[in-house]
């Protein structure tokens, strides 16, 4: 049971709550800015303890069971301890995945971007695969996709590809998935069957509620249309409802072309635009404190997050979390959740550390 009050962090969330019941005591509160902030983390880590101490009771029962039937056979109660044992499994897993996941935007949507690195055809071909990788996945996991901007390539693969990922912590799975991915294989391109290695790299943003404040005016937009190569059918590939828009202060580009009128085509793109917008903020902030701190890290394709090595053995490493799979297909196929909650519990314990 100690490893569970680790994992949890039970004197963390103690210790938390205390600080926040104490600065609800003070004179003023209710009627200070941010007395609506205060509450709802009061109630979000008192709701944290109260399923923690459930688990922990639950698991004390199981216990007490488990010592009866060491002192002698009985099948009801062995079945009850099975039945109890397994939904508890399933309980903390759960609440893992809670813990886990508690970011400001992680229980919502995503947007997600894959990019073909240098290397013409097999890193255009690695950005494909990666696309598959993901639509796999979130089809898995009961989530719905939604193409917001394609750019293939004639002779194979794809440039750049964007979607919305629908789903109930959509973002919060995925955000990990942010950096370079490395593939290494026999190019299926080069008549010599020699070795290659390409990159493609992953963007992953909130999508943002329109409550959140970002500062976009009208002078620092500029909006071109053009005639979509996407899905969508002849009606679009006959009129100019595709939509880019440049944010010319950051030189962000966003565009869609998937809507069936330029009107929900901008719309679209002005959420990507909003979603990337933040994220920049929020990198160059994380940055900051980075280069205050000391810590200093290569942004490059050398910085890779995770290699796919085909050749000359088969294996998936993480390179943040150490996680390792032999069995590349499956994680091709979609298979990826082992390395998404690896990266997160070694995301978790890193703050947990850098909070001592």
């Amino acid at each position: 049971m100690m490893s569970c009050v680790r994992v949890f962090d039970l004197p963390g969330a103690e210790k938390r709550l205390k600080e926040l019941n104490k600065s609800a005591e003070k004179e003023g509160f209710w009627g200070s800015p941010e007395a609506q902030a205060v509450t709802k983390e009061i109630s979000y880590v008192q709701s944290r303890l109260d399923r923690a101490n459930d688990i922990k009771n639950e698991f004390g029962e199981i216990e007490a069971i488990a010592e009866m039937l060491a002192d002698g056979s009985d099948d009801e109660l062995e079945a009850e301890f099975y039945t109890r044992a397994e939904k508890l499994v399933k309980t903390i897993e759960d609440y893992q995945i809670v813990i886990l996941l508690d970011g400001e935007y992680d229980a919502g949507n995503a947007i997600l971007t894959v990019h073909a690195g240098a290397g013409g055809l097999d890193s255009q071909n690695w950005a494909q695969m990666l696309y598959r990788m993901y639509m796999r996945w979130a089809e898995n996991r009961g989530y719905t996709v939604k193409l917001i901007d394609e750019l293939p390539d004639q002779e194979g693969g794809l440039k750049s590809v964007t979607v919305s990922v629908n789903g109930s912590y959509a973002y919060g799975y995925l955000k990990g998935e942010q950096g370079v991915h490395r593939l290494v294989r026999i190019s299926p391109f080069d008549s010599a069957k020699r070795r290659h290695t390409s990159f493609s790299s992953v963007e992953v943003m909130p999508v943002l509620p329109d409550s959140v404040e970002i500062e976009i005016r009208p002078e620092d937009l500029k909006m071109d249309t053009f005639r979509s190569s996407g899905a969508g059918g002849q009606y679009v590939n006959m009129t100019d409802s595709a939509v880019r828009i440049t944010h010319i202060p950051s030189g962000i580009v966003v565009s869609c072309q998937t809507e069936r009128s330029q009107h929900m085509n901008r719309a679209t793109a002005m959420q990507v635009l909003r979603s990337k917008l933040f994220e920049r903020s929020q990198r160059e902030r994380h940055e900051q404190l980075e280069s205050i701190q000391g810590e200093k890290r290569a942004i490059a394709w050398g910085s890779q997050i995770r290699s796919y090595t085909l050749q000359p053995f088969q294996l998936v490493k993480d390179h943040r979390s150490g996680c390792e799979i032999g069995n590349v297909q499956a994680v091709l196929d979609g298979d990826i959740d082992e390395l998404i909650m690896a990266y997160l519990r070694t995301s978790r314990n890193g703050r947990q550390k850098g909070g001592e």
